[in-house]
């Protein structure tokens, strides 16, 4: 072998492995950042891998929010309509928290099957459903608790019966005049 064609096979085996290294760093920062979402029904089979951090997604359940006096502590129950998981929260909820609406929760399931979270989001409107605990309910009850109930969902939007095309009104215009 020449000295010339050793030095590009060191040169490629050494970008060989540069690019080997660098792949295995940004495959073990993937991993260590990747935060799973589980619902109650698959926390209560035992699907959550032992202390990893986890998203927990569902309704909260009524008359289950308990504050202590004086403190930031809340407990509340999470549902999927199937099971139940205790969470225990350190800080404000948000604002639109509260019984009955939809939360997904960040943290970790304590051995008391406790989930402890350090992060709670709520949802923002009354239509809105974080689409992890939607997919979640639909495929557990077969639709999705987040699409309206009532006339709504037998008209459409333009308040036209369904199949009916939709009437458009002009506005009268500024520049005709």
């Amino acid at each position: 072998m020449t000295p010339k064609r050793r030095r590009r096979l060191i040169l490629v085996l050494g970008i060989l492995v540069g690019v080997s290294i660098a792949g295995a760093l940004a495959l073990s920062a993937f991993r260590r950042n990747v935060t799973f979402f589980f619902d109650p029904t698959q926390v209560a089979a035992g699907q959550v891998p032992a202390g990893e951090r986890f998203r927990l997604g569902g309704m909260v359940t009524q008359g289950s929010l308990r504050r202590a006096p004086g403190s930031l502590e809340a407990r509340f129950v999470v549902t999927d309509f199937s099971h139940d998981v205790p969470v225990s929260y350190t800080g404000v909820l948000p604002d639109l928290f509260r019984e009955g609406a939809g939360v997904v929760a960040h943290g970790r399931l304590r051995g008391d099957g406790t989930f402890v979270a350090d992060e709670v989001l709520a949802k923002h409107d009354e239509k809105y459903m974080p689409p992890e605990v939607a997919r979640s309910l639909k495929r557990r009850h077969g639709d999705s608790r987040a699409e309206p109930v009532g006339p709504a969902t037998a008209e459409g939007t333009t308040g036209a019966p369904q199949g009916a095309p939709a009437q458009a009104t002009a506005a009268p215009s500024a520049a005709g005049s």
